[in-house]
Formats: structure tokens, C-alpha cells, sequence
């Protein structure tokens, strides 16, 4: 489609029709024009025709300029200086995770990736650390409501409900306790968040609580395991774990290669053109974010991990305005991760068969058993 057809109209069975845009530059284009494109509506395919109970509430489904003066706060609270003071916090996190692939037997990649990012949403929301594995279980059933070990298959729908009814009643719990007892992080940011010149009221707090839990969830827990499903047993993660130089131009190459988000919807609000092709206001567009990350006119030798990649301006956070909030978090999560494996760790390898994330939304593992080789003694992290 990239390539032939790069704007494609669809129509599915039951007569709903989105346009399908594939290439880096028309879905730049998209996700930068929120002007024409907008994001209230919903930005997942499965909400397609529906619309989005939180549209105008929860940031990622709030158009400009109301998202803006929302956004900014956010931003401000995850900016790179400011998460520089949680670092070591971070850090001590990301071994804790890494510990026990020293211990020989079984390690499942992505479930200790997905305790990973738990940990770094908790310790940012301060949320109660026995809380962690419960939420861990429902924000990737939100994402996967059918996935055999998170939700129930063949009952999304009703799997899927009951996931955000207990997440937003465990959000509305925090939140209540939290305007009483503010601290120092996301949620009593929230609180304390003035919107339209007032305060925001306890669904918005809990709708954007929910949001953040989930966005961090997926983006850091999905990029280590799928990058590392390709690279184990490589040269190139040989020639990366052995030059600190690597770190951050491997680690977007990671975001790159990995884009655990499958996709975005836009509505066209006005007509437009696309590619040729004449959008009519109301339209649906969906950009499929891994087909753009592997264009061969924005990145040379697109289906090669390339470690030492420069220019990288991929698309894993999206783009404009509802680019990334927490993207400052996650790189620095993600180098934390890479450096602390590679100074700790060698000769990773897959030992067993690994499963795939069943999710519509989500590109990622479910499990993936490795095992790997102590470094004794290690040598020093280069993050």
C-alpha cells in the first residue's frame, strides 16, 4: 500500500469506511495538522463510528487550544531536566527488573518489562506499590481485551468494560485521597492543574490519570522486548552493548524499530486532499505508524536496525501537537535500561517459543522466556 496506494479508502463489513495513510510524509502530514485532522472523536480504530467518551477531557482525545493549555503543565512536570532528579530512582528500578535474569533459570522478558514500566508509573504517580502488579494485569487488558493471558478471549467487549471500570475506580480513589494529601507527582500535578481558568474536576483527574498509566505502560515495556526478539544473537547487539557512544542513537533506533503503537485516528473536519485522494469532512483517517517508520523515502535501508542512525526522526511518539508527553521519560527509561543490560549482561538468547500481544492497538510480546550471561564483575553503566 506504501508504495502503490499510500492513501487507501476501506470499507468493512458492517459499512463503516476509514482511509488507511502509510507513508511518512502523508502521515506527518496528518498528525500534524490538527487544524483538519482532530483527535476528539477517538484515536483507535475500535472506536471507529462511536466516538470517544473522554473527547474533550483526557488529553490525548482534546484538540488545540484546549490541549494545549492542558498539555503544558504535563510537559513542564516530564521535561528532561526535571525527570534528571528521579534518575537514580529510575535506575534502581530498571535493576531491580534486570536481577533476576542473574539467577540462571527462566526469565520472561516482557513480563519483567512490563513490571519495569509499572514501576516507573508508580514511582511518577506515587501510586501504592502493592497496587502495581494488579494495574500492571489491566492496562495491558485494556490494550489486548481478547489476549488469552489478560483478558477474555472472545468477550472483549465485556472484558474491556470491566478493565476501565476497575482502573477508573481505583483512579477515583487516589484521586480523592490525593487532594488531601498533595504531593510531589503526576496526579497531585492534576489536581492542582488549572484548566479554563479552573481547577480540573475528579473525572477529568481520573480520565487523564488513566491515560498516563497507560500510555507509559505500553511505550516502555514493549520497545526493550521487541527490540531485543530481533537483535538477540546478532552482531549488531554485539557491536551496540559494546559502545557506550551507541546509546541514544540506538535507543531511537529502538523506538523506531519497535513502534508499539500500531496506529492513530484522525476525523477530517474540513475537506481536504491527501495524496490525490479528496477527504470529506467526518471522514476517518487512521495512520499506520509502523508502516511510516519503515519508508524507504524518510529512512535508508528501512528493515535494517541500524544502530549508529542519524537523522531518526520517527514517528514511535507520533508528531505535532499530541506528540509524546512523556517522551522525555521514556528515552530516559529506555537508555537507563540499555545500559544497565549491556554493563551487567551478555550473550542474551531466546530459550523457549515466545507469544505474541493479541491487540488490535498494541504491537508487542506477551512473554518471551530468555536467559543470559552474568557479566562478573560488570563493568560501569554507561547512562
Amino acid at each position: 500500500m506504501r508504495r502503490s496506494s499510500p492513501v487507501t479508502r476501506h470499507t468493512l463489513p458492517d459499512g463503516r469506511e476509514f482511509w488507511s495513510v502509510t507513508s511518512f510524509r502523508d502521515a506527518s502530514e496528518v498528525l500534524q495538522n490538527a487544524t483538519v485532522f482532530s483527535s476528539q472523536r477517538g484515536t483507535l480504530l475500535d472506536q471507529l463510528g462511536r466516538g470517544d467518551p473522554a473527547g474533550g477531557i483526557q488529553l490525548v482525545v482534546t484538540d488545540p487550544p484546549r490541549h494545549t493549555s492542558l498539555r503544558m503543565p504535563l510537559q513542564q512536570a516530564l521535561a528532561a531536566k526535571p525527570v534528571t532528579g528521579m534518575r537514580e530512582r529510575f535506575r534502581e528500578v530498571v535493576i531491580d527488573a534486570l536481577a533476576p535474569l542473574a539467577d540462571g533459570g527462566g526469565y520472561d522478558l516482557a513480563a519483567h518489562m512490563r513490571r519495569l514500566a509499572m514501576g516507573v508509573m508508580g514511582t511518577l504517580m506515587d501510586l501504592p506499590a502493592g497496587d502495581w502488579a494488579r494495574l500492571t494485569e489491566l492496562s495491558v487488558a485494556s490494550i489486548a481485551p481478547e489476549d488469552p493471558l489478560f483478558g477474555r478471549q472472545g468477550a472483549g467487549e465485556s472484558s474491556l468494560g470491566d478493565t476501565h471500570r476497575e482502573l477508573l475506580v481505583f483512579f477515583h480513589d487516589v484521586v480523592r485521597h490525593r487532594r488531601a494529601h498533595l504531593g510531589d507527582d503526576l496526579v497531585s500535578l492534576l489536581v492542582e492543574t488549572e484548566w479554563d481558568g479552573r481547577r480540573l474536576n475528579q473525572r477529568e483527574v481520573v480520565s487523564n490519570c488513566y491515560s498516563l498509566l497507560l500510555g507509559g505502560n505500553v511505550t516502555i515495556s514493549q520497545v526493550p522486548t521487541t527490540t531485543l526478539a530481533d537483535l538477540m544473537g546478532t552482531s549488531t547487539l554485539d557491536r551496540w552493548s559494546a559502545d557506550p557512544a551507541l546509546l541514544g542513537s540506538g535507543v531511537e533506533e529502538a523506538l523506531r524499530w519497535a513502534t508499539p503503537n500500531t496506529h492513530f485516528l484522525r476525523y477530517a473536519v474540513q475537506d481536504t486532499e491527501l495524496r490525490g485522494q479528496r477527504i470529506t469532512a467526518g471522514d476517518a483517517v487512521v495512520v499506520w505508524l509502523a508502516s511510516a517508520n519503515r519508508d524507504e523515502d524518510a529512512f535508508p535501508d528501512p528493515f535494517t536496525f541500524d544502530v549508529r542512525r542519524r537523522p531518526n526522526r520517527h514517528l514511535a511518539f507520533g508528531l505535532g501537537p499530541h506528540y509524546c508527553v512523556g517522551n522525555a521519560v521514556v528515552r530516559d527509561v529506555l537508555k537507563l535500561f540499555f545500559a544497565e543490560l549491556f554493563s551487567r549482561f551478555t550473550d542474551l538468547e531466546q530459550v523457549g517459543p515466545g507469544v505474541r500481544l493479541h491487540s488490535h492497538t498494541i504491537s508487542g510480546w506477551a512473554s518471551l522466556p530468555i536467559t543470559a550471561e552474568p557479566r562478573v564483575p560488570h563493568r560501569p553503566a554507561a547512562c
